[in-house]
């Protein structure tokens, strides 16, 4: 999909360098279609990097997805500057009166702290439950999917005994799913987190589906039974080094992690990692876009208002 983005957003150079169809605005309003509209709660604390790495994802098919990028009022971020952050984000009270196709809620670096505790908790529920109503299908990352499942149905996260950090093997439980139509029976991508969901806790909300599974990490794919909420426990997004990186940065820290699993080749750090997850991710957007969003969201977005409140 075509994605349309600010003409001068960081990301647009990395994408055009792949052959990721980017449409400016000035081109974008040339085009006589609806576009897709997707909003993108970036809680990463490195949003230039998760907007790339999300846009690639979003992109290069041929329907043009409109991206609005959310950041939130109750949290000062401070990885990314603040000259980035008003010139291309919004918050909340700017596009409340809004209504979306699609929104994505990242993952963040909180999973250790209580959902209650978060500094910016009050805003992000406020959020999940105007998306009830605005938006047509959510789709949570990480400590994102773990919020949702908090939020909505009550399901706690608990502790791990060390960081789950690596590359694990996912087993598809339903392959007629639509979210899962073209995977192998088995696929891979990143986790990287402290906490996790239970299969057992999941399993007694009968509107969720786990959709695909890890012996090691968990529960990865979970989706309410309407398609309306998906919830992805690991990191499909991630690129080549970006658990090569975090775990530079918890040496650096001090913090003496383990080696990522399934990671760098022969354990040995000093090596790049190979990218075997890519078609994984894609395909996993795609489908997304294509049968919860594309096929699903009424082309009135106003309906959306009409049938959910």
């Amino acid at each position: 999909m075509p994605i349309k983005v600010q003409s001068n957003l960081p990301a647009i150079k990395v994408l055009e360098s792949e052959n990721i169809f980017v449409m400016p605005d000035e081109v974008a309003l040339r085009q006589d279609i609806r576009p897709l509209k997707i909003l993108i709660l970036n809680l990463m604390p490195t949003k230039i990097t998760t907007e790339t790495q999300l846009l690639r994802l979003l992109g290069n098919s041929p329907l043009q997805v409109d991206i609005e990028l959310l950041q939130m009022a109750s949290h000062t971020s401070k990885n990314t500057s603040p000259h980035h952050l008003t010139t291309f984000y919004k918050t909340f009270d700017e596009i409340r009166n809004q209504t979306f196709d699609g929104l994505i809620i990242t993952g963040a670096p909180v999973e250790q702290i209580p959902f209650e505790e978060v500094d910016y908790w009050e805003e992000l529920c406020e959020i999940m439950e105007w998306s009830k109503h605005n938006v047509y299908s959510t789709f949570h990352i990480c400590w994102g999917a773990q919020a949702g499942l908090y939020y909505h149905y009550g399901i706690q996260k608990y502790p791990l005994e060390e960081k789950l950090s690596g590359i694990y093997q996912h087993k598809v439980l339903t392959p007629f799913h639509p979210l899962m139509r073209g995977f192998d029976d088995t696929f891979v991508i990143p986790h990287s987190r402290y906490t996790t969901v239970r299969y057992e806790d999941i399993k007694k909300q009968l509107s969720l589906e786990v959709l695909a599974v890890s012996e090691q990490a968990g529960p990865a794919v979970i989706a309410n039974k309407s398609g309306r909420q998906v919830f992805i426990t690991g990191h499909a997004e991630y690129d080549r080094e970006t658990l090569a990186n975090e775990y530079y940065r918890d040496l650096n820290k001090g913090i003496e992690p383990n080696l990522p699993c399934n990671y760098f080749p022969d354990d040995d750090a000093s090596l790049t990692p190979p990218m075997v997850w890519r078609s994984n991710a894609t395909l996993l957007y795609t489908n997304w876009l294509n049968y919860f969003v594309y096929q699903a969201t009424p082309y009135d977005l106003g309906e959306l208002l009409r049938k959910y409140r």
